[in-house]
């Protein structure tokens, strides 16, 4: 409507801009495919870029095949694309000719504040969104004419056939009550070496599919056509989708298959390189507990909870890091994972680790049942293919007392669902195990056998730095 009123919509769409759609679009990865043309010359090494006026250019987000993705204002995504290239300076270079071959420049297009302030005025009122939103909730005619499904007792009808809405796993086996006493881990492997800044979105894309991905054979496998794949973030409602692309996004890199970049992984039982959702399967079928090893800022991004729950759902039952972004340690507790953080100076490299070893946790019981001893520390053996071995010590970054209850429970689902079966009023509380830490400011310098959680210039913004 805004854009009607003030006269942009036809200029913008003699320039090749359209309305596509509302919401999310280009930052989620619906932006559709580029030229085929261009498309098989990226295949040969052409690296192209894009700008975008989202919040989103995290790798493989706007587009599977463009590297580089430039953040900026709606006006500079109109220059650039009259320029039509990337590597020019606006401050110096035209824009482009008018009809008498006279250069044009930037800053003879871009108005004044008063010029915007003005068309703001004069194009935006009240109205115009109390007469939108007054039919929010009817919906189209779509939306009105979909049939209400009784399932009886009020449940959801689950359809066998969608592809988007699945029945999840996440309570199957679950018990009526919560283990006595949190287990030791052992004879873990490690699915995954990554280095420094591994967002949420290298876990759990939330872009297109590709249609030779784990999750792109399973969609053709339901008779889905690659051009209705549709997206990760549309299709998060089915499980079966999500878990297959986790660690599926296309530029990220596993140290355990040196110069591959994508999902993949090396099977160490046998040696083999497959996708990681294939080898996470046939890890699952011999009970083998599966463990990520990776360095600083570990899950920053924002795919929030599929970034938690994919890896859960694939059987990781820990994670070893260097520091990491404050909500996605958290959600990992929620979904039954245990964050442990290197000792301050430790590393998967100052270690040796390779991800080869077998991992073997030692005091996470007497940790969790606050009967004595260091709540907040476990070792960790780590045997190598040859039989030799390497202990460190690590820090259970189960920060809060809740934190501790939720991982007792198996994360959060099964702590929320046995509350239920139980029929409490009042959440259950835990105490005397894992002592909680504070937040410290700012500027604390981390002393000796404290670790950082993430730093200030994290993406996005953490808490102040926590240990």
């Amino acid at each position: 409507d805004y854009y009607d009123k003030a006269g942009l919509t036809a200029p913008l769409q003699a320039l090749g801009f359209h309305l596509a759609g509302y919401g999310c679009t280009t930052c989620i990865g619906n932006s559709g495919p580029l030229p085929a043309e261009i498309s098989a010359a990226v295949q040969q090494g052409l690296v192209v870029a894009s700008v975008l006026s989202g919040n989103r250019n995290f790798e493989g987000r706007i587009n599977p095949e463009v590297r580089a993705n430039y953040l900026m204002s709606p006006p500079l995504v109109v220059a650039f694309a009259l320029a039509g290239r990337i590597d020019i300076d606006l401050q110096s270079e035209p824009l482009g000719t008018d009809r008498q071959g006279r250069p044009v420049f930037l800053h003879e297009l871009w108005p004044s504040r008063e010029e915007i302030e003005q068309v703001v005025a004069s194009a935006i009122d009240t109205e115009m969104f109390q007469r939108t939103y007054a039919a929010i909730y009817r919906g189209d005619t779509r939306w009105q004419e979909l049939a209400l499904q009784e399932s009886g007792r009020g449940r959801f009808p689950w359809h066998p056939a969608s592809t988007y809405i699945r029945q999840p796993t996440f309570f199957q086996g679950m018990a009526r009550e919560a283990p006595a006493q949190i287990e030791e881990i052992g004879g873990a492997r490690v699915l995954a070496v990554f280095g420094d800044s591994v967002t949420t979105d290298h876990v759990s894309p939330a872009g297109s599919i590709k249609d030779d991905s784990p999750a792109g054979h399973y969609l053709v496998g339901q008779g889905i056509a690659a051009a209705d794949f549709n997206s990760y973030g549309s299709r998060r409602g089915n499980h079966e989708v999500m878990v297959r692309g986790t660690f599926a996004n296309v530029r990220i890199r596993n140290r355990l298959v040196p110069g591959v970049e994508g999902g993949y992984t090396r099977y160490l039982p046998t040696g083999e390189t497959m996708s990681i959702y294939e080898a996470a399967v046939r890890y699952g079928e011999d009970g083998t507990p599966l463990a990520i090893l990776a360095g600083k800022e570990y899950g920053s991004g924002s795919s929030r909870d599929w970034a938690a729950k994919g890896p859960q759902l694939q059987g990781v039952r820990l994670v070893i890091a260097e520091s990491y972004e404050r909500i996605h340690r958290s959600n990992l507790i929620g979904m039954g994972i245990l964050p442990l953080q290197f000792r301050s100076g430790d590393s998967i490299d100052s270690l040796g680790l390779t991800g080869e070893e077998r991992l073997d946790l030692q005091g996470l019981t007497a940790c969790f049942a606050g009967d004595g001893g260091d709540r907040r520390r476990v070792r960790v053996k780590a045997t190598r293919p040859d039989g030799s071995t390497l202990e460190f010590p690590a820090l259970v970054r189960v920060d809060t007392q809740q934190e501790a209850l939720y991982y007792r429970h198996g994360g959060i689902l099964p702590f929320v669902l046995r509350q239920l079966l139980a029929g409490r009023q009042r959440p259950e509380a835990m105490a005397g195990a894992v002592a909680a830490t504070s937040q410290p400011a700012p500027e604390h310098t981390p002393g000796d056998g404290e670790v950082e959680e993430g730093s200030k210039e994290s993406f996005p913004a953490s808490d102040p730095p926590a240990y």
